[in-house]
C-alpha cells in the first residue's frame, strides 16, 4: 500500500484528535511488514503494509506490556490501537517512541559487546513464563524449519544447475540443511522475537539500547532467533553471542538451517530480491558453510 505521512495524519485527526496538532514524519529506513512514522516527540505510528501482517497489531498490544518488565532493555510500548479509516483498511497502532539509531556496524562501537548484550536479552526473553502465549504465526518462525524444506531444496537445485552455484559447495549446503532437519526442539516452547536483525535493534552511545518490531513474537523453538549469528556477526562476536545463550548444538544446527533457507531463496532468485540482497545472501551462505565446517 502507498502509506504516506498524509494518510497517517488523516487517521490521527479522525481517531485521536487529542494528538492532531503533532507533526507526523516518516521513519527512514522504513520496515517491510509495517510502515513506521514518528508522531510528535514521544510517540510512533505503525501500520501493517499488507493483510498478512495485520494480526501483529493485537498480538503486540496484548503481550508486549507483559513481557517488558522482565527484559533488560526497552521494547516497544503500545499506547493505542487505531481502526480502519481514511482509505486505510486495517487496524494500526500508536506506540511510545524510543530514542536511538538503527543498529549497524557504523553505529556499534564493539560488536562482541553488542553480541553479548543481545544474548542476555534473548536469554531473558526465553526465560519468561509462556503460559497461554501465542503459537507460531503464518511465517512459522518458532515452528519446525522443515516447513520450508521444499523451498530450500528447490533453491539448491537452482544453484546446482546454474552459474549462481559456481564456487559454492552444494554438498556442504545439503549437509547444513539435512543437519537442521535431523534435529528437533523437544523442550517446552520458549518466547522468541521472530525477526532478530540489526534493523530491529537500536543503539545509543555505541551500545545496544532497545529491541523493536515484535510482530513475530510467539513461543516455540528459539533456533530462528539465531540467524544474526551469521548475518551480522563474525568469528569473535559470533562466539560471544553463542557463549551467552544456553542452547544445545541441535538448536544451533537448526539456526543455521533457518539462516541458510532465507539466504538460499534470496540468492537463487526464488523470492523477490535485488542484486545487493543477493550478494549479501551469498556471503551469508559462505559464512554458514565455514562455521559448519569448523563445528
Amino acid at each position: 500500500m502507498d502509506i504516506t505521512s498524509k494518510l497517517v495524519k488523516s487517521l490521527i485527526v479522525e481517531q485521536f484528535p487529542q494528538w492532531s496538532d503533532l507533526p507526523v514524519t516518516e521513519v527512514l529506513p522504513n520496515g517491510w511488514d509495517n510502515r513506521t512514522f514518528r508522531l510528535g516527540d514521544k510517540m510512533s505510528v505503525r501500520l501493517p503494509s499488507a493483510e498478512r501482517y495485520i494480526h501483529q497489531v493485537q498480538k503486540e498490544s496484548q503481550w508486549l506490556p507483559k513481557l517488558a518488565p522482565h527484559l533488560p532493555l526497552p521494547i516497544t510500548t503500545p499506547i493505542a490501537i487505531g481502526e480502519p479509516g481514511s482509505g486505510y483498511p486495517w487496524q494500526w497502532s500508536v506506540n511510545g517512541w524510543i530514542e536511538g539509531k538503527t543498529a549497524s556496524t557504523g553505529h556499534i562501537d564493539d560488536l562482541p559487546t553488542f553480541a553479548r548484550s543481545l544474548a542476555e536479552f534473548l536469554t531473558s526473553l526465553q526465560n519468561i513464563d509462556s503460559t497461554n502465549a501465542p503459537v507460531p504465526g503464518p511465517f512459522k518462525r518458532g515452528a519446525d524449519v522443515g516447513y520450508y524444506d521444499d523451498e530450500a531444496r528447490q533453491s539448491i537445485e537452482i544453484l546446482k544447475n546454474g552459474e549462481l552455484g559456481d564456487d559454492l559447495d552444494i554438498d556442504a549446503i545439503m549437509n547444513v540443511w539435512d543437519a537442521a532437519l535431523e534435529s528437533k526442539w523437544t523442550k517446552s516452547p520458549v518466547w522468541i522475537h521472530g525477526d532478530v536483525s540489526l534493523g530491529n535493534m537500536l543503539v545509543k552511545n555505541g551500545e545496544l539500547s532497545a529491541v523493536i518490531d515484535f510482530g513475530g513474537i510467539c513461543v516455540g523453538d528459539p533456533a530462528c532467533d539465531l540467524a544474526i549469528a551469521w548475518t551480522a556477526f563474525d568469528g569473535e562476536s559470533r562466539d560471544a553471542f553463542r557463549s551467552g545463550l544456553n542452547l544445545d548444538e541441535g538448536t544451533w544446527a537448526r539456526g543455521r538451517g533457518w539462516t541458510i533457507w532465507k539466504a538460499l531463496i534470496t540468492y537463487s532468485g526464488l523470492s523477490e530480491t535485488n542484486a545487493v540482497e543477493a550478494q549479501t545472501s551469498r556471503q551469508t551462505i559462505e559464512r554458514i558453510l565455514a562455521d559448519h565446517t569448523n563445528t
